[in-house]
């Protein structure tokens, strides 16, 4: 069956449909890694996004019952140029097609993708839309133009858990390390690699809605609280911004992505939007400490601006060497630190696991 692609601009693609037929709106981003896109598509940090893969091929090694970041798919649509019907990965019990129709989640193939990035490089990120309809262009182009945007809207409420939890959920394989510190993790539309890597180093985690109290995750008595990643523009999500701020000073504190966000929003800084945003898995961090290079897995559209920060009380800890963007900070005098990048990487080549290591010591040094 056919399908398109509608850009706000008013540019379109051609293609075939693969996935569920029907309309699927989002903001239209590009990712770099060339593999992993079932990590991807599970992440909810996608939400509200239409996942344009610039590796050609997509699909070949199927979906399997271990490479979940979350219980559903989040990615509002996907694109690519070329589906494999083929599936030769072991573990593999479904197609990506079969696994998009699933979840009821539209796709897109057979469409110039190297075309689209540098569309989007040029001219940004827009909203966009996929559809199997035959609508004329005109009165989907209106339809696009007069719906949601992603700008100024809280979306962190549409992937938060309703209620909190302990983890694991069950699949994490013994033997654990034993637990040593109590973690309030912040579900902002965390992942299921950064809970495990969590745990693998030793927490007991209880992990908590985005508009939990403060007061409500004191009373857990946690040694530790981490901030998780999470879909769209920071700002809107004011209630976990005035959160941190009460929690600061009293507990260690560790953000991730839009959790990286929040803290350097309740530490005084601003928040931009980058041009296409960083979606990837082979983006270079410095590490300004050690001068370690980092290549990184990220998926993010906005960023605190490093300027925006107030020098005499944060340090600036990591930069990204493709643009100079702020990549990480920690407070001079409180502990509390962020990474914008994931360190879990999941998908990508580079596990940071120091970092994870560094909020234990943190927890440690808090309640020596």
């Amino acid at each position: 069956m056919q399908a398109r692609l509608l850009l706000t601009d008013g540019t379109h693609y051609e293609g075939l449909s693969f996935g569920k037929e029907g309309t699927a709106i989002g903001e239209v981003v590009f990712h770099t890694a060339m593999c992993g896109y079932q990590e991807i598509l599970t992440d909810p940090s996608y939400h509200f996004q239409l996942v344009t893969m610039t590796y050609p091929q997509i699909g070949n090694y199927g979906v399997n019952p271990k490479d979940f970041e979350s219980r559903r798919i989040y990615a509002a649509g996907f694109i690519i140029r070329e589906y494999s019907p083929i599936v030769s990965h072991w573990q593999a019990n479904r197609s990506l097609d079969e696994y998009l129709k699933f979840h009821g989640v539209v796709g897109i193939s057979d469409i110039d993708t190297r075309a689209l990035t540098r569309h989007l490089r040029d001219h940004g990120a827009q909203m966009g839309l996929i559809t199997t309809a035959a609508d004329p262009l005109e009165v989907l182009l209106e339809r696009l133009r007069g719906g949601k945007k992603l700008v100024g809207r809280d979306i962190v409420k549409d992937v938060t858990t309703e209620t909190s939890f302990v983890w694991p959920l069950g699949e994490e394989p013994a033997p654990v390390p034993k637990k040593k510190y109590r973690v309030a993790v912040y579900d902002f539309g965390v992942k299921f690699s950064i809970l495990r890597s969590l745990y693998r180093s030793g927490c007991e985690i209880e992990v908590f809605p985005a508009a939990t109290p403060p007061e409500t995750i004191l009373a857990w008595n946690p040694d530790g609280i981490f901030l998780s990643n999470g879909p769209g523009d920071p700002e809107p999500v004011s209630y976990a911004v005035q959160s941190v701020r009460q929690l600061l000073g009293k507990k260690p504190i560790f953000g991730i992505c839009l959790g990286h966000q929040i803290l350097g929003l309740a530490l005084g800084g601003r928040t931009t939007k980058l041009k296409f945003g960083h979606h990837g898995a082979n983006h270079p961090v410095k590490h300004l400490q050690t001068g370690a290079i980092e290549i990184t897995s990220q998926n993010h559209g906005f960023i605190v601006d490093i300027d925006s920060l107030p020098k005499e009380t944060v340090e600036i800890t990591h930069i990204n060497l493709n643009d100079q963007t702020l990549e990480g900070f920690r407070h001079r005098t409180l502990s509390a630190f962020s990474v914008q990048y994931h360190p879990e990487s999941a998908p990508g080549p580079h596990d940071s696991q120091y970092l994870f290591d560094h909020f234990i010591k943190e927890m440690e040094g808090f309640h020596a």
